[in-house]
């Protein structure tokens, strides 16, 4: 700074140094429409190394994730042993001779639908006469289950089965 090479400028206790432009000669107009020129075509190179570099990064990407050689023998194995056992399985299904007649099957789920309505029927029975009680009993509605014991389907996470 005190050979004039750089400035120096104090902001408080600070000091900054920079390059003395005046001490560089000054660009003409061609240096520096030339310049520009080069500019642009180095960001134009840029630009395309750059947009080059994403193309293989997502190719490299692609490939990371993909399945190696090995791996996709060893996963093919594994589906041809998980085909072979379940060829094997369906095998045994259909030579089963203890098939469920569809007269059976109906009998079953009419008795179901026979029992799921009963259910519901006493269930709705008992819940009406419970809240006629209730209606003049003091305390709350737990109490009253707790003391005489009643348990509902929902203490054991019970519910009645849908409709077929």
């Amino acid at each position: 700074a005190q050979q004039g090479r750089i400035r120096e400028k104090a902001y408080g206790k600070q000091k900054i140094y920079f390059a003395d432009q005046e001490q560089l000669p000054a660009a003409s107009d061609a240096d520096l429409r030339s310049l520009d020129g080069e500019i642009t075509a180095l960001s134009s190179k840029v630009q395309a190394l750059q947009q080059s570099c994403r193309q293989l990064e997502a190719e490299l990407k692609d490939l990371n994730n993909s399945m190696t050689t090995p791996e996709m023998a060893k996963e093919i194995e594994e589906l041809r042993k998980d085909c072979t056992s379940y060829t094997e399985k369906l095998e045994r299904i259909k030579s089963a001779t203890n098939h469920v007649t569809p007269e059976e099957k109906e009998k079953v789920c009419s008795g179901q639908k026979l029992y799921c309505k009963e259910w519901r029927r006493r269930k709705r029975m008992a819940t009406e006469l419970l809240e006629a009680i209730l209606e003049g009993y003091p305390k709350s509605k737990k109490q009253f289950f707790e003391e005489v014991g009643i348990e509902t389907d929902e203490d054991h996470n019970v519910t009645l089965p849908g409709a077929f």
